[in-house]
């Protein structure tokens, strides 16, 4: 379970920057995992084939949001996958899956898998193939620090909200999905569902309504929260955060 002062603080300044962000051009990085602890030689077969891979999918996400690839052969073969959000344009997501892949090379310089989450785009790798799995070793709770004034009331809607866009996700070309729900006079409540496009459409269900059901550990009667794992992802904010009408 992570509720710690270091994800709550983070999770504030990525609330406060959400409009110098879209001026900058620059996506927030979330969290990252250095997720195996098997490592690679410099200059070695894996460190080329994951050189390679990094290019293909820096190609091959943009245009549709999505890609995954295989290079090598095994032991050394790399597995990667980039997600972009579904509202993001394919310049912006091609910003963020470069920025990604250098920065996580950085911070998990011989691990041979590792995952990183920016606002926009999910970047993830490995030498096992983990494609069509649900993963649910890495993962990462945000939420914003500040409560509701009635917490069980808006739990419910949250949770009413993310089941219903969890449904339409599913069953979406994308396995993306976004809506809103009124809370009150004049006020909202904003929610998103995605998944990776590797998975098939009943995983896809069976991993968001997964860390759904985490929402009491995650974000109980947080004004905005959401979780994060190297499969699926959801979040909710009680003002508008996707571009146009997605």
């Amino acid at each position: 379970m992570s509720s710690s002062k270091v994800s709550s603080s983070l999770y504030l300044l990525i609330t406060f920057a959400f409009l110098l962000q879209n001026v900058l051009g620059r996506e927030n990085l979330l969290n990252h995992r250095c997720s195996s602890s098997e490592n690679f030689t410099a200059n070695g077969p894996y460190e080329s084939n994951l050189n390679k891979l990094t290019a293909y999918l820096n190609y091959q996400t943009p245009p549709t949001g999505f890609g995954k690839g295989s290079l090598g052969q095994k032991p050394n073969q790399a597995n990667g996958l980039a997600l972009c959000r579904g509202d993001v344009s394919s310049s912006d997501c091609k910003t963020c899956v470069v920025e990604a892949s250098s920065e996580i090379r950085k911070r998990c310089p011989y691990n041979k898998a590792a995952v990183i989450w920016y606002d926009y785009c999910l970047y993830k790798y490995s030498d096992k193939d983990f494609f069509r799995q649900i993963d649910n070793q890495n993962k990462v709770y945000l939420y914003n620090v500040r409560s509701v004034s009635e917490p069980e009331a808006f739990n419910k809607n949250t949770r009413e909200l993310l089941s219903y866009l969890a449904k339409k996700a599913h069953v979406a070309s994308k396995l993306y999905a976004v809506g809103e729900v009124e809370l009150g006079e004049s006020k909202k409540l904003y929610g998103l569902t995605q998944c990776t496009r590797d998975l098939s459409s009943y995983e896809c269900k069976k991993c968001l309504d997964g860390i759904i059901g985490e929402l009491p550990s995650c974000c109980d009667g947080k004004e905005g929260g959401r979780v994060i794992s190297g499969s699926c992802n959801f979040r909710y904010e009680i003002y508008p955060f996707v571009n146009g009408d997605n």
